[in-house]
């Protein structure tokens, strides 16, 4: 919670997201709840504009030719910047987008021209790697260009969150959950968790009773942070058999291991302070950090609320603040006062080329859910429930095999 500097309360969320089209399971997983994307969401087509009209600008055609005719009508690019991405890309399409996953995205795209490299490779690696070009993966980094521009009609648009993302999701999800029978125990903290001849328990207060008799389940799905994980499994250790704790230490072992990027989020307001777009590109350096800005009065926010995002931050949070007002007075001829800066230290893991990520399956009837787990997509709200979604599916196909509960369950995962 937040305020304006006329004292108006404001809430603000800890960072400002971006979906994509491309993000099926997780529009899927909208509706099942209750929410309407249409509604809820601002539907743009893919643009990476800068504040002096530069840059990349899908228009509202069929994929693939949305791409072709965006990269056709680049604004300030030459002749030369769009044959090198061309050429390149047709290079990414032969090789089915596959590469060798020892492969930076600065490898990848390295005979790109340096336009092409800092108005659309830079800004499209951080926003959905969180992770510099440099240092991010080559492989994850062409599954997401290829589900975006090539996997389903329209996955390339921008869908832009006009509401906060407790009304998004969370809450939705909670009252559909309660209305199906679940049970939720919120502010309940899960300390280990032990296993029980072919069941687990779970231990930590308060307890869930209302489903079982003798306080065992017959599966377990640790659905919290990387960090949060890897403390429940090596509290679990030391009261598993052998076989068991060597799994758990194994686990444990590789989750702990990633390395974590921050994101910052600048909330700043001014009078009558506006974009000509919803989100904007910035261009963006040690000195000037953030790479993208957000008009939330267009985003059904207060007008003159605007948010700035850094990925892949480094910065201490005064320094940072100051060198955005700073980029937004120097980009975008704006004199802002800060509202609020959130920074998200461990805000996802660095995907970097050739990671080790922790599986799904940690031991019988206990699974991991996650945007870290291994999976094919970096740390976005679409790995998050697809992880969610196949962590559930291989519990309840492991658990409830041939009975009336699995067939529900399935029906809820359609």
């Amino acid at each position: 919670m937040g305020s304006l500097p006329d004292g108006t309360p404001m809430l603000l969320d800890n960072g400002q997201h971006i979906l994509i089209g491309a993000y099926t399971e997780t529009l899927r997983l909208l509706h099942q709840v209750g929410v309407e994307p249409a509604t809820a969401l601002i539907s743009l087509p893919l643009m990476l504009r800068f504040p002096d009209g530069r840059g990349l600008q899908f228009p509202a055609w069929p994929t693939p030719l949305d791409a072709l005719a965006g990269i056709a009508s680049a604004r300030g690019w030459k002749a030369h910047d769009k044959w090198t991405l061309l050429r390149v890309a047709w290079g990414w399409q032969h090789r089915n987008f596959q590469c060798s996953a020892s492969v930076s995205v600065a490898d990848l795209c390295q005979s790109l021209s340096p336009r092409v490299q800092t108005e659309l490779i830079d800004p499209l690696c951080v926003s959905a790697l969180n992770t510099p070009s440099k240092c991010a993966s080559g492989q994850v980094f062409l599954r997401v260009l290829h589900d975006a521009l090539l996997g389903v009609a329209g996955g390339s648009r921008l869908l832009l969150p006009r509401v906060n993302l407790s009304e998004l999701f969370p809450n939705a999800a909670q009252h559909w959950l309660s209305e199906h029978g679940g049970q939720l125990l919120l502010g309940a903290r899960v300390s280990s968790v032990s296993q029980q001849g072919t069941k687990w328990r779970v231990h930590g207060e308060p307890l869930p009773t209302k489903s079982t008799q003798d306080g065992c389940f017959d599966a377990v799905i640790l659905a919290t942070s990387a960090s949060d994980s890897v403390r429940v499994i090596e509290n679990s250790v030391q009261t598993a058999n052998e076989t068991i704790a060597k799994s758990l230490h194994q686990w444990a072992h590789i989750s702990h291991a990633l390395h974590f990027e921050a994101i910052a989020t600048v909330y700043a307001w001014g009078t009558g302070a506006a974009l000509a777009l919803p989100m904007l590109c910035l261009r963006s350096d040690a000195s000037h950090p953030a790479q993208f800005a957000f008009d939330r009065g267009q985003l059904g926010g207060p007008a003159g609320l605007l948010a700035f995002v850094v990925s892949a931050s480094s910065g201490e949070r005064d320094t940072l603040t100051a060198q955005v007002l700073a980029q937004a007075r120097q980009q975008l001829s704006l004199t802002l006062q800060v509202v609020q800066t959130i920074v998200e230290k461990r805000a996802t893991f660095a995907c970097t080329p050739a990671l080790l990520r922790p599986a799904q399956h940690i031991a019988p009837g206990l699974f991991a859910a996650g945007d870290y787990v291994a999976g094919p997509y970096p740390a976005t709200l679409e790995g998050t429930v697809r992880s969610g979604v196949a962590a559930l599916r291989a519990a309840t196909t492991d658990v409830y095999d041939a009975t009336p509960t699995r067939t529900n369950i399935k029906e809820a995962l359609r």
